[in-house]
């Protein structure tokens, strides 16, 4: 049965379809460990009141193989159709044509957050003497940004009428080597700003995490990024103005490069993080080092306004590990977590999460962080995924 979406409520079914695209690379290998291990977590949550349909649907080289293009219509068709849905990693296609196919999913749905989770499981190594204290959840703008992809090759005619545009119609005589420069453009709006803070306003007040903090190089970039900060203590000031004067909510602002040293320093005064495109790709991956390394960061791609979701693991291809069965799964596995609680089934999430700890404090690992614990003990693809079900 189809999910739907009136006014701001999510309308789950007991038996929601969900597509799902296997990925390229280690994604054959994960991906079905992760829906063994989100099919037992269901079951045990809900005696089996409720149970996922997964329908696959094609996109990366699997799908380029079969019919020939990368990201066929009725992939985003589904993904409109079931509102939300979850993927393995998707290689970069070579040549022209789609510059890249998770950026193509997030513009194509207009999945404007992507929310990036970050915390510390037990047992688990990390570089950091108290990855403990890290505990945040950093909502990345996923539409603008440089990552919008405008942009013009050194060399090539677009550039130099970029150029000649900027030096005689705009009277721009910074560039200091025109002939040899490559421009791109960076759009941050209000409007992309303010629903993605907004969304993490609403995410902090839902899950009593008192503290939003936007992080920018204001500093430096005072239209786009210095714009981003200047919207989002407007917005917060015009549509959560009792919360702030309760004290339940409360807004600052960090400089990007400090937040990364603080981050490290300080963790603990950080909360939800509200951030642009690029500034979010750094802090997000530098965050999932802290507390074990990017193998169990999950990652959601979200558009609250319409209920559109994709979930998936944020890792890439590997293709020099695919089919050797030692890939880590709880990457994908833990953005299924994160799926499961978008959709309200909480129970059947911390079920998940709570035997991952459990087996990690047993050094039950698969080899990428199995290698660093004292008692580690190293466990195939299948088998950490059979350990885990057995675990929950």
């Amino acid at each position: 049965m189809k999910i739907t979406k009136t006014d701001r409520k999510l309308n789950v079914p007991d038996n929601p379809t969900i597509p799902f695209i296997e990925g390229d690379g280690v994604g054959a290998e994960i991906t079905p460990v992760m829906q063994a291990v989100v099919n037992a977590a269901v079951e045990k949550a809900y005696a089996g009141k409720r149970q996922i349909e997964w329908k696959e649907v094609l996109a990366g080289g699997k799908a380029h193989e079969k019919t020939g293009e990368w990201l066929p219509q009725a992939t985003m068709d589904a993904f409109r159709e079931y509102l939300v849905g979850i993927k393995g990693p998707l290689m970069t296609p070579v040549g022209g044509g789609i510059r890249s196919l998770n950026v193509a999913l997030r513009q194509g749905l207009d999945l404007y957050v992507c929310q990036r989770p970050v915390r510390y499981f037990k047992g688990i190594e990390s570089p950091v003497k108290h990855p403990e204290h890290v505990d945040m959840c950093i909502f990345r703008e996923n539409t603008e940004d440089i990552y919008a992809g405008i942009e013009w090759e050194a060399g090539t005619p677009e550039a130099k009428k970029f150029y000649n545009f900027i030096h005689d119609e705009m009277g721009v005589n910074k560039v200091r080597f025109p002939e040899t420069s490559g421009f791109g453009v960076k759009p941050v709006s209000r409007e992309g700003s303010e629903r993605l803070i907004r969304a993490a306003i609403d995410y902090a007040l839902a899950h009593d995490r008192q503290t939003v903090t936007l992080v920018h190089k204001g500093n430096i970039m005072k239209f786009t990024e210095g714009g981003f900060k200047k919207w989002g203590y407007e917005l917060a000031e015009r549509e959560y103005k009792s919360a702030l004067e309760s004290g339940c909510l409360v807004i600052n602002d960090c400089i990007c490069d400090a937040f990364l040293q603080n981050a490290l320093l300080k963790p603990k005064a950080y909360s939800v993080i509200a951030t642009m495109n690029l500034n979010g790709d750094y802090v997000s991956d530098m965050l999932a080092a802290q507390v074990g390394g990017i193998g169990i960061a999950p990652g959601g791609n979200i558009n609250y306004q319409t209920g559109h979701a994709i979930f998936e693991a944020t890792h890439g291809i590997a293709p020099d590990i695919a089919g050797k069965d030692i890939v880590n799964p709880s990457s994908i596995i833990l953005s299924a977590v994160i799926m499961l609680d978008y959709l309200g089934w909480n129970e059947a999430g911390k079920r998940i999460e709570d035997a991952l700890e459990r087996l990690f404090q047993q050094g039950i690992a698969t080899a990428d962080l199995a290698r660093f614990m004292p008692n580690g003990k190293s466990v195939g693809t299948k088998e950490f995924g059979n350990q885990l079900i057995a675990t929950l």
